[in-house]
């Protein structure tokens, strides 16, 4: 009986030859398309569900988005990059009740808040006029750009955590191709390493293409370097097809990717330095030189009577209770965002 190996997490496991496991599926004439996979007894396939209220809103709403084919063709890119499975007329459904459902409840906000409510404490028409336009216009206008921009922005994020981890990532599979390991092999032991992070979901996805898809190798990282969210993992992925084709050696391309990318490592890396250095002196100046002279200027003045006291107590407080807290979390939050960037 022929092992099981597991393969990834996106598909339990799959039953292949030791023959077929150790070669790749290049050999030129051999025909690709559906074939049968033994999986473990008791496995069953995992269905793409919806959520109550995305069912809701594909009933709802899915005449509608199916005719937006210029947002489709955007979202549904977006959503590939992103690894979001759903379909894009469903997200697109979606988005579109949720923002009906924000324009409603804007509206019940806006009346009771902006007419009733300031009604009773007196607040002149013309504000509350405004304070209710702004709820019910505000509310739905950011839910419908936060929820369709979701996939890009989650596929940027995506993007940047491959970013981060490419130059292990190359380190493993220059590794691998040192000892004569075929590249669908190497793709699918990249697949089980989770330290890498969304490099290993795109390895899943090439392995996922090839054994169960029964795609051949070199049509699989294709497909996988146009649904990259990474730049430079498409590039890399490219380079690969590139090389095959060509008749090149892939052991030296991924040494020379691997060292690419660790000396872009250390640049990002000197340049982080650099940035994280004049963050420091502009602390220093903006954040405790400045506010202790204005401090101490406003105090002076107050004391010595070159204009209203009261005005500039008033200032006094605003500079202490506002400006300086919001001037240290926003050094704070620049700096978390750098090393978020640059963990591993």
């Amino acid at each position: 009986m022929s092992p099981l190996v597991e393969v990834s997490d996106d598909f339990k496991r799959v039953e292949t030859k030791k023959t077929e496991y150790l070669k790749t599926k290049m050999a030129e004439g051999e025909k690709f398309g559906p074939h049968t996979i033994r999986l473990p007894k008791g496995a069953v396939p995992e269905y793409i569900s919806l959520s109550s209220f995305q069912d809701l809103a594909w009933r709802t709403m899915g005449r509608s988005a199916k005719t937006r084919t210029n947002q489709l063709q955007v979202l549904d890119e977006s959503l590939l990059k992103a690894h979001m499975k759903i379909r894009p007329e469903e997200y697109l459904a979606f988005v579109l009740m949720a923002t009906l459902v924000a324009g409603i409840v804007g509206a019940i906000i806006g009346i009771v808040v902006g007419l009733i409510v300031f009604g009773f404490l007196g607040v002149i028409v013309v504000l509350r006029i405004m304070v209710a336009v702004l709820a019910i216009v505000l509310l739905p206008v950011m839910t419908y750009f936060l929820l369709l921009g979701s996939p890009a922005s989650k596929a940027k994020s995506r993007g940047r955590d491959i970013d981060k981890r490419i130059a292990a990532a190359m380190s493993f599979i220059s590794a691998m191709a040192s000892a004569d390991v075929n590249i669908d092999v190497i793709f699918k032991e990249l697949s089980r390493q989770k330290v890498y992070g969304e490099i290993a979901s795109e390895a899943a996805w090439i392995t996922r293409d090839t054994e169960l898809l029964g795609s051949d190798i070199l049509s699989a990282i294709k497909r996988a370097a146009k649904r990259s969210p990474s730049s430079k993992f498409q590039d890399f992925l490219q380079g690969v097809v590139t090389t095959s084709t060509s008749g090149g050696q892939l052991k030296p391309y991924f040494l020379l990717k691997a060292e690419e990318y660790q000396k872009e490592n250390k640049l990002a890396l000197k340049s982080q330095m650099e940035t994280l250095g004049m963050l420091a002196e502009s602390f220093v100046t903006v954040v405790v030189a400045f506010p202790l002279f204005l401090v101490l200027i406003m105090a002076i003045m107050a004391i010595v009577g070159g204009g209203d006291p009261q005005f500039m107590v008033t200032m006094l407080y605003i500079v202490v209770l506002l400006m300086i807290p919001i001037s240290q979390f926003g050094f704070v939050f620049v700096i978390w965002n750098m090393s978020q960037e640059s963990a591993m």
